[in-house]
């Protein structure tokens, strides 16, 4: 069998947790900062968990983990 391969745009995007759960950066902070209030702005911060719903089509794409 051929190795699969893993989409870029996923490499670059996600990785997993040490349970397996996908962790992806925050969404709205690319543009629009000004109609934003600071506290929404602070609470974007970091990285999230993505919900499982979500996750299974990243799987998809990311074969080996």
């Amino acid at each position: 069998m051929p190795k699969l391969k893993t989409k870029s745009s996923v490499k670059k995007r996600f990785r997993l947790t040490a349970s397996g759960k996908i962790r992806r950066p925050q969404a709205k902070k690319q543009h629009g900062m000004m109609k934003r209030t600071n506290k929404q702005i602070r609470n974007l911060r970091g990285s999230t968990i993505m919900a499982e719903s979500d996750a299974q089509f990243v799987r998809k794409m990311m074969p080996y983990g």
